[in-house]
């Protein structure tokens, strides 16, 4: 659909996968608002389009912010979060349960100046931990509200996604607004940083590190989903689920970090003369992938990007965005920062 005559907000918006978002929303005709406060998401990230948007510098957790950026909006996609890679949700974890009062503060800002659509950027970590040892695919009825011990989320970033999802439901339930969630599966690409595992993986290559650094046995698995299959599924679940319903973003495919390492090798042309898997360091889960039936069935999505074509896209966009120098006398330093 076009998004003509809409006014959008995007929360969050300056970051990687919001500002993915922004450009297709503009693309698509729609009046573009992005509320963020700059603390991971960066003003660069939204040069393509920062002529066409409007941007508000703030912290959604402070009730009249949140007010002044959901006032005169038709739809919201909710992405604003305090999240980082795994080290960053594993090392602060009350950091992260503060996105709780952040997700509440928005919803309810939203319904009190009359938003129509909300749709809510959620995680593959609301999945419960124990049945992500062994492969196989999560599907959304693996999480339930309504049976005792039906929940059982990744770490307190997990938790307060999932409880995202549900205050997102009661306020669809108590006040009507259209509402739906997306499950988004480990996605990356261009404007990612290098605390999540891909851009590490191609920071550290790029760098030419030599033992390069693996955490874990690099057996352990995800499936890598490309951003603009992300912003895709984010779109349709906002013009076609009402009651709020969620959905998987990702891909059915279990890809080691192994097989991303050797992949990055041949397309940069490079390779290490030996390989360090630290087992110390925070891996998460054994194994992660979706299946993606429901949203098939609801939203007609199917991803679209293989691993290669993805990753081909996201390390012409490193190698041209990053000087080599930098990268190796900074390479801890990007590696840990959010």
């Amino acid at each position: 659909m076009g998004y003509q005559g809409e006014t959008v907000l995007v929360t969050g918006g300056a970051s990687f996968i919001g500002s993915h978002l922004v450009e297709a929303l503009v693309d698509r005709g729609a009046s573009v608002r992005v509320a963020d406060d700059f603390s991971s998401g960066k003003p660069k990230n939204l040069a393509a389009v920062r002529d066409d948007i409007e941007v508000l510098d703030g912290n959604l957790k402070h009730w009249a912010f949140a007010e002044e950026a959901t006032r005169d909006i038709d739809r919201l996609f909710h992405l604003a979060a305090d999240h980082g890679g795994r080290g960053y949700i594993s090392n602060y974890p009350a950091n992260c349960a503060t996105n709780m009062a952040l997700d509440n503060i928005v919803f309810e800002t939203a319904v009190e100046n009359g938003v129509d659509k909300i749709t809510f950027a959620s995680s593959a970590c609301t999945y419960p931990t124990d049945i992500q040892q062994e492969r196989q695919r999560l599907s959304e009825d693996m999480v339930s509200f309504d049976e005792r011990g039906g929940a059982y989320a990744d770490e307190a970033y997990g938790w307060a996604k999932l409880m995202g999802e549900r205050s997102l439901q009661a306020f669809h339930e108590q006040y009507g607004v259209d509402a739906s969630a997306v499950r988004i599966f480990t996605a990356y690409g261009p404007r990612e940083n290098e605390t999540h595992a891909i851009i590490a993986l191609i920071a550290k290559a790029y760098a030419e590190q030599d033992p390069y650094q693996i955490w874990g046995d690099g057996e352990q698995t995800r499936n890598f989903t490309y951003v603009d299959d992300i912003v895709s599924a984010l779109v349709l679940a906002n013009e076609k689920i009402e009651d709020g319903t969620p959905v998987n973003a990702g891909i059915r495919d279990y890809i080691s970090i192994n097989e991303v390492a050797e992949t990055i090798f041949d397309q940069l042309d490079w390779r290490p003369d030996e390989i360090d898997h630290q087992e110390d360091k925070p891996v998460g889960v054994r194994h992660r992938a979706a299946d993606t039936t429901r949203a098939e069935e609801l939203l007609g999505w199917e991803p679209e990007y293989s691993l290669e074509d993805g990753l081909a896209k996201t390390i012409d966009w490193y190698v041209e965005n990053r000087d080599k120098e930098y990268v190796v006398e900074n390479l801890e330093t990007l590696l840990h920062e959010r």
